[in-house]
């Protein structure tokens, strides 16, 4: 009404997407697959759905989600039919809360699964999209990698993929930038499982709006997201901007972006949020190494926000995946954030674990590994220390009495760089 444009996609589109019992009902209208599930429900009319999945199969689940969610609130995973009367309220509570509806809806629970989303760029008249990113290493449903593209997809799941989420983008003629995400089944796409199932992988929602993640796509592709949502906002086709939606820009290698955030992992497996001031906040550069933050020394995180401190990003054009995570290794291992505790150990170690390395891994494999990703932790826990004693680092406490001895003097000839 005041003559203004906003930059993202269009009231109709956001308020389509923005309820994902709506999304589910535009996929179902275009036979974009869908697990089962219902609408917006009341608790009797979960606990119906619950019982009818049950009679195929005890042993099923379901998940219920906030209808206006996102960002993993509002989200509960129930095996038992005694807890869902529990789990109902505490979603409807937390939704409520958080987006001011408390509306619910279940799915059932597909319990090994891989999560990919498509990047998709329209400007309200074409649609392209901008390839696929894996952010199946994740906790409470909240992502802590995103690899792009998807290391080991096969092509054909791939081209369904983005086929199914370009149908969508047409129907609702999109505009800006979008993300259409997709569960796959873990045995139709790890190697030597079933490849041709009925149920493959299927739609669970779509965030019309720039991800958190955009930036492995940008560095996969070339593409700078933020400048091309802009410049639609303004009019410009994406033909104006040198894209053709029949010949997508091909990723150039890999992109894996790490979430740096003030917080630890318990014993139990499960994310705990840290204080304090950052004393110490020096972070990585060099040829393929990304950083987007706001974080500095002096910074005392807030507990009112998100977690998150940096995003660091890290790519290589080599098509080995193994390349772009040795190159992550290094760049993990040069960061330094000091006054308050952060999962940086725990990202070294997923870093180097060899189910990483091979993609092995579903939603919820951090928390079925707990007990293992510990020991990871504490090994590289020490191995922090005993670098930073040699280095001068304060993350090993010295006094006095206990500090390292000077180094020696190099022979003539010879500098010593520290």
């Amino acid at each position: 009404d005041a003559g203004l444009v906003f930059i993202g996609p269009t009231p109709a589109q956001l308020t389509l997407f923005g309820d994902k019992a709506s999304a589910r009902a535009l996929a179902a209208e275009h036979g974009v697959p869908l697990l089962p599930g219902t609408g917006a429900a009341t608790l009797a009319e979960v606990q119906a759905f619950f019982a009818a999945q049950r009679e195929g199969d005890p042993r099923c689940g379901v998940i219920l989600k906030a209808a206006a969610g996102g960002g993993g609130r509002g989200l509960r995973a129930v095996a038992d039919p005694a807890q869902l009367a529990a789990a109902f309220e505490r979603c409807s509570a937390e939704a409520l809360a958080a987006f001011g509806s408390g509306a619910i809806y279940a799915e059932r629970l597909m319990t090994r699964a891989r999560h990919v989303e498509v990047q998709v760029l329209g400007d309200g008249r074409a649609v392209m999209a901008l390839g696929e990113r894996e952010c199946t290493l994740q906790r409470r449903y909240q992502k802590w990698v995103e690899v792009a593209p998807s290391p080991g997809l096969d092509p054909r799941l791939r081209d369904r993929l983005t086929q199914d989420a370009l149908t969508l983008a047409r129907a609702a003629g999109y505009t800006s930038l979008g993300t259409f995400e997709f569960l796959l089944d873990d045995a139709a796409v790890t190697p030597g499982g079933r490849r041709d199932t009925d149920l493959p992988y299927v739609f669970i929602e779509a965030n019309p709006r720039l991800q958190v993640e955009h930036t492995v796509t940008e560095e996969a592709t070339g593409v700078d997201l933020v400048q091309a949502q802009i410049a639609i906002a303004a009019g410009r086709s994406l033909a104006a901007l040198g894209l053709d939606p029949l010949q997508p820009p091909p990723p150039r290698g890999f992109a894996v972006q790490w979430r740096i955030n003030a917080e630890t992992l318990d014993a139990a497996g499960q994310p705990r949020p840290s204080s304090g001031v950052l004393t110490r906040c020096d972070l990585p550069c060099g040829p393929g190494v990304r950083v987007d933050t706001a974080a500095r020394v002096g910074l005392a995180a807030s507990p009112h926000y998100d977690t998150l401190l940096a995003k660091l990003i890290v790519s290589h054009r080599s098509a080995h995946f193994d390349d772009v995570l040795r190159r992550s290794q290094r760049a993990l291992a040069e960061c330094r954030l000091e006054g308050l505790a952060t999962n940086l150990p725990l990202l070294r170690a997923l870093a180097t674990h060899e189910d990483v390395r091979r993609n092995a891994v579903h939603t919820r494999w951090i928390e079925q590994q707990g007990t293992a990703l510990q020991a990871l932790l504490a090994a590289h826990s020490r191995l922090r220390a005993s670098s930073s004693s040699l280095t001068g680092g304060s993350a090993a406490a010295t006094t006095s009495a206990t500090a390292a001895p000077a180094a020696p003097v190099p022979p003539n000839g010879l500098l010593a760089l520290r």
